[in-house]
């Protein structure tokens, strides 16, 4: 987990800020040590006194998703999105939350509000053409999963899901593009798509 020290009005809320910084320090050492829980009683002890301390609950909110816990990294990264409406980053942690939960709605909701934050999140166009497959929006997902597919080229979940998107909406000729282009960086990928689909693509060389 990679997250950033944030100032906070801690003198105001009857925590000094030496105290604050400290507390944070101390749950990053246990953190590194792998001791989650002890790292989670601090989190939850500057919470008690800082109820918005964004970077306590991004942190309760990563240590839940580890533990398997959804619903409370739902609540804890809903808190984080409320009180950083223009981060993409919470935005997108908390769609990617929902959209695990299937709540299908909220995640298309955060995606697209961390994409008119940032229209160069390659992950959100991701998880957005993810949820928009979903919900039967295909034409939809395959603009979404193109937008991701220009913004990280090397990556080939994009282009995975694009050639199946295609595949579902009958149009052969564009998923084996798609997968003669894959051919070119990750052959395992191309030969995956031609089991699943049963379209052969051979090789320009």
């Amino acid at each position: 987990m990679s997250v950033t020290i944030r100032r906070s009005n801690a003198s105001a809320s009857g925590m000094g800020r030496v105290a604050y910084f400290a507390a944070q320090w101390k749950a990053r050492i246990l953190l590194v040590l792998g001791l989650r829980e002890r790292a989670t009683t601090v989190f939850l002890d500057v919470l008690a006194r800082l109820p918005d301390d964004v970077y306590s609950l991004n942190s309760l909110a990563y240590g839940a998703l580890q533990t398997g816990n959804r619903v409370l990294a739902a609540n804890y990264f809903e808190r984080v999105a409320f009180l950083s409406p223009k981060s993409a980053d919470a935005h997108f942690n908390l769609a990617f939350v929902a959209e695990e939960l299937g709540r299908l709605e909220a995640a298309e909701s955060g995606f697209r509000a961390a994409i008119e934050l940032n229209d160069k999140l390659d992950r959100a166009w991701y998880g957005l053409g993810l949820v928009l497959v979903r919900q039967g929006r295909l034409d939809e997902a395959l603009v979404a999963l193109k937008r991701n597919t220009k913004l990280q080229p090397m990556s080939p979940f994009g282009w995975y899901q694009l050639a199946r998107v295609h595949v579902d909406l009958a149009q052969p000729e564009e998923a084996r593009a798609v997968i003669l282009h894959l051919k070119g960086f990750e052959p395992k990928v191309a030969a995956q798509l031609e089991r699943e689909t049963g379209l052969k693509v051979r090789n320009l060389i």
